[in-house]
C-alpha cells in the first residue's frame, strides 16, 4: 500500500472532505501507485484534515478528461484548462472511502517540515 501526503487548497479539500469533489486534479503523478491520499489543507488551515482512497488513477488528454470528470470535478472548466494548459496529459485521481480526522494533524506528527509543493510518500 502506498500513500502520499498531497497539498490542496481549503476550498478543495473542504470538497473532498464533504464527498462532493470526486476528482483530485495533478500535472504529474508519483511512480509509485497511490492507494491513499492524505489530506493537507494549505494555508490557513496548514493541517492534515483527513485521509481518501484512490479508486482509479485517470490519464487523458486534458479536453477528454474534463469531459469525463466534469460533474464532479469540483473546480470550473476555466480553472481545469488553465491548470493543465500548454499540458498534453491531464491526472486524476477518482476518489473513493473519506475519512474526516476529528483532530487535525500537523506536518511534523508525520516527521515532515515543510508542505511539499507536489506530494510527499508516507
Amino acid at each position: 500500500m502506498c500513500k502520499i501526503l498531497l497539498s490542496i487548497n481549503p476550498e478543495y479539500s473542504n470538497q473532498i472532505l464533504q464527498g462532493t469533489k470526486k476528482y483530485e486534479f495533478r500535472r504529474i503523478l508519483p511512480k509509485r501507485t497511490v492507494d491513499e491520499i492524505l489530506i493537507y489543507s494549505t494555508s490557513p488551515d496548514m493541517k492534515v484534515v483527513g485521509s481518501v482512497k484512490v479508486n482509479e488513477i485517470l490519464m487523458d488528454t486534458p479536453i477528454n478528461l474534463w469531459q469525463k470528470t466534469k460533474q464532479h470535478a469540483g473546480i470550473s472548466e476555466e480553472k481545469f484548462l488553465a491548470y493543465f494548459e500548454n499540458k498534453e496529459t491531464a491526472f486524476a485521481y477518482q476518489l473513493g472511502a473519506v475519512k474526516k480526522y476529528a483532530h487535525p494533524k500537523k506536518l511534523s506528527d508525520y516527521g515532515i517540515q515543510t508542505a511539499p509543493q507536489s506530494f510527499v510518500y508516507i
